[in-house]
């Protein structure tokens, strides 16, 4: 059977070496194009990350700012966390959404979250302050607030919570973020 797949698979004799180089030009520039885009680092959990894109500079920058800075990294609110599975699901899907729009240089001016976004992050806020409240025997209004049954999202009461008031990326035009390191070798910017 699987000599028979083989078979099937395999080039004519005089094919091979033609075959074998374009295989190794594919293979090369997936492996350019897997370094060049930093996909590794998108598998951590790093606010680093989200800098890959420069479009990120203001939310990063007023993250790094606040509070939530401390407790919270991107992944924690905008990424669900409920289950292995869902979490990696939609980081796939999202990433490849900002891939495309990054690439094709389509993104907006100001950037607003996505419905699917939106549902993970207020997710996210309920289970992270009602750990918060429970962990530390709190009686505050996030417990007097039955949040789970009104239809009132977090930050519509809290607006500038982590992220100030950010509206684009001319907002916070001096803001100290890291840059992303050089995709070109270091080998290869020796001058000789």
């Amino acid at each position: 059977m699987i000599r028979r797949i083989v078979y099937f698979f395999s080039p004519p004799p005089q094919w091979y070496l033609p075959v074998i180089i374009v295989l190794g030009v594919f293979v090369g520039v997936m492996v350019l194009i897997f370094r060049t885009s930093r996909a590794h680092s998108y598998l951590s959990d790093k606010p680093e990350t989200c800098m890959n894109c420069h479009i990120m500079a203001p939310q990063y920058a007023t993250w790094s700012h606040s509070s939530h800075r401390e407790v919270a990294v991107c992944n924690d609110c905008h990424v669900p966390q409920d289950n292995f599975f869902r979490k990696y699901y939609f980081k796939a899907m999202d990433g490849m959404r900002h891939a495309t729009i990054f690439t094709l240089r389509l993104e907006p001016q100001v950037i607003f979250i996505k419905k699917a976004g939106v549902g993970v992050v207020q997710e996210n806020c309920v289970r992270c302050h009602n750990e918060l409240i429970r962990d530390a025997k709190l009686m505050s209004l996030v417990h007097h607030l039955d949040h789970e049954r009104t239809d009132r999202l977090c930050w519509d009461c809290h607006r500038e919570v982590p992220h100030g008031r950010v509206n684009s990326i001319s907002s916070v035009p001096n803001a100290r973020v890291p840059l992303p390191s050089s995709a070109v070798p270091e080998w290869m910017k020796v001058s000789r």
